[in-house]
């Protein structure tokens, strides 16, 4: 019997983060939020979410903030 399993990327999610000012810049809602999630699948069948990666871009600056980089708006914002 042959199993086909591995890894594969889940859809990508776009959040808009409204009333949020970019520390860098100081803009207010420029914020998108990018989320992507990668998954543990068995015969192309997800069966469970393995890791997720989060990024927000400034739409005026460019500037992009990892995790860690997150300010308390940002991370209450993308968890709402």
């Amino acid at each position: 019997m042959i199993l086909f399993f591995g890894t594969r990327p889940g859809k990508s999610e776009t959040k808009s983060l409204d009333g949020v000012s970019c520390p860098y810049c100081n803009q207010t809602s420029t914020l998108n939020a990018f989320i992507s999630s990668n998954y543990f699948h068995l015969f192309w069948i997800k069966l469970f979410k393995i890791s997720s990666s989060k990024v927000v871009e400034c739409s005026h600056c460019k500037r992009v903030f990892y995790p860690e980089e997150f300010s308390e708006a940002m991370s209450t914002a993308i968890e709402n």
